[in-house]
């Protein structure tokens, strides 16, 4: 384990993974005052894990290219940090202790993520909800009265002139130097590819960096189909503004796809049709029909970098968002397969020990994890875009509820796709791998808290399930066993109900629902509490980079 600290613009993004315990800095003594042992208790949250993967396979202008593309990410994270907090060196001044400093870069601002964003910085009130990318003093009302063509666009900024009026400004405006940087490093590495198809995909994600307009490139992502490496960046991901959910975060994933795995995933996107006919819900909200290009793949992500590197970490991904590519082409969804078999480890099983009947225990296999974890990317496909009322896209429509409300859809709909699946017999194993599975990730992911879409999605669907009866309680062991036959109804029902509220862009119907059972109760809280106190991380850190990879 490295004791050493560079100062560089990768090595700060690896010390941001790093336990400042185990640092040089930090290690001078082995006591600790009562306030960096509060500050380590938090960075205890996070179990650190090195990001590497088999590149031997590579060639030389292949590695060079990851280079290119950890430098681009070294961009992206610089932006992401404008755009949750501001300016990283003043809040850096402003924090003493280095433990806490660490905790800071982990969460890229002085708000917990993992705790519903509450401060852990003294003198910091609550984050922002439309964190950097409004005025802080902009009332939605204000947002709303104003007659700015541009405000509700992914990329833009609203900002105030000089009289104190809003006004918006194109990110490629706003970032213009990092912009530029990223585009030409990214022009770089398209003159090293070997494959024709990245080689078109970075000349045109290099150019859509400088306008803004991602459409074409998103075109040419999808049609890269026999590329061993992918790079995934630019401004992405809304989970960031929870004021409207309208403004994209910039991130970056440097991808190794595992061509074995691969194969053997390419089958499923074939059934989307077929599943999207059989939702258990009215025709009118299925009428869309899944894009058929639809693709699966697994890659070893050797670098993240922004927003999917801030908090929890992301496991898979599920992309373009736009969703004129998607109904032109579908999505590809990049199944993460190292990070998620260091959660599953590091995570997921020491929850289970916890918290899972033991008779149960059996069934939590590393498989099913996966399994889960794809088909939920998968189900991303499903359902609509468009609202059947007139009302626009569903994410339009339900604003700042929209993440949530899809990352739920996502959770009940891959359960729901395995289920079918497994019926028409092309899904292997017990189907009580997949439940008791996903029942034990719901233990993992309701610890990102509200604040996390993914975790308001899991709170959801945790009081569902129970007031369903899906599983009870032992409270003389304190642990949960699944009711096979009642989680399978309370799925149902509980695909239905979301698939409405987005058909409908029901925004209150939404709120009602988040208002009632997105939130921890206490007797949830107890158990919660209990994992904590067994010192079960909530979540991953990484330590990564050139050096870790050993380029």
């Amino acid at each position: 384990m490295r004791r050493i600290i560079l100062f560089s613009a990768l090595s700060i993004i690896i010390f941001s993974c790093s336990n400042p315990k185990e640092s040089s800095n930090t290690a001078k003594t082995s006591e600790m005052t009562a306030e960096d042992s509060l500050y380590q208790d938090l960075l205890n949250k996070y179990k650190r894990v090195e990001l590497t993967a088999d590149l031997s396979a590579l060639s030389d202008n292949q590695k060079e290219m990851i280079k290119l593309f950890i430098q681009v990410g070294d961009i992206m994270n610089g932006l992401f940090w404008k755009e949750a907090y501001g300016n990283k060196n003043d809040l850096m001044g402003q924090i003493d202790n280095e433990r806490a400093r660490a905790f800071a870069r982990i969460n890229y601002g002085p708000w917990d993520r993992l705790n519903n964003n509450e401060s852990f910085v003294e003198g910091f009130g609550e984050k922002p909800a439309g964190a950097n990318f409004y005025p802080e003093d902009m009332s939605k009302e204000e947002f709303e009265a104003a007659d700015l063509p541009e405000k509700g666009s992914l990329y833009t900024l609203l900002k105030r002139d000089t009289e104190g009026n809003l006004i918006t400004v194109p990110y490629h405006v706003a970032f213009e130097n990092e912009v530029k940087e990223a585009s030409k490093l990214m022009k770089q590495a398209a003159a090293l590819a070997e494959n024709e198809e990245l080689k078109k995909y970075l000349n045109l994600r290099a150019e859509a960096l400088l306008t803004d307009d991602y459409f074409e490139s998103d075109i040419a992502w999808m049609d890269m189909k026999t590329n061993t490496l992918d790079l995934i960046t630019g401004p992405i991901e809304t989970y960031e503004d929870q004021l409207f959910g309208a403004k994209a975060a910039h991130e970056t994933y440097v991808l190794v796809k595992d061509l074995a795995w691969s194969k053997r995933l390419e089958k499923y996107a074939t059934f989307l049709p077929g599943l999207q006919k059989g939702l258990p819900v009215e025709e009118k909200y299925k009428s869309e029909e899944p894009g058929r290009e639809s693709q699966l793949a697994a890659f070893d992500v050797i670098y993240y970098a922004g927003d999917c590197n801030a908090g929890s970490k992301t496991i898979a991904v599920n992309l373009p968002n736009d969703e004129g590519v998607q109904l032109e082409k579908g999505t590809r969804r990049s199944q993460l397969k190292n990070a998620m078999k260091a959660k599953f480890d590091h995570i997921l099983i020491p929850i289970a020990d916890e918290l899972i009947d033991e008779e149960q225990r059996q069934y939590i296999t590393f498989d099913a994890f996966f399994a889960n974890t794809m088909f939920h990317e998968v189900a991303h496909g499903l359902g609509i875009k468009n609202t059947i009322n007139g009302k626009g896209t569903v994410r339009e429509a339900l604003k700042e509820n929209a993440s949530a409300l899809e990352e739920g859809k996502a959770d009940i709909l891959g359960l729901y796709m395995i289920t079918n699946l497994h019926e028409q017999g092309e899904v292997e194993g017990d189907l009580m791998n997949y439940y008791t599975t996903f029942m034990a990730s719901i233990f993992r992911s309701v610890r990102f808290g509200a604040s996390s879409a993914h975790g308001k999605a899991n709170m959801i669907r945790f009081n569902f399930f129970q007031e369903n009866g899906a599983f009870a309680k032992d409270e003389t062991t304190g642990r949960y066993k699944i009711d096979f036959e009642k989680m399978k109804e309370a799925m149902t029902a509980l695909s239905e109900k979301i698939l409405t509220l987005q058909g409908d862009g029901d925004y209150e119907g939404v709120e009602a629902l988040v208002a009632d059972m997105g939130n921890i109760k206490p007797d949830l809280q107890a158990d919660l509490d209990r994992l904590s106190d067994k010192g079960i991380p909530v979540d991953i850190v990484f330590k990564q980079g050139i050096q870790v990879l050993g380029l």
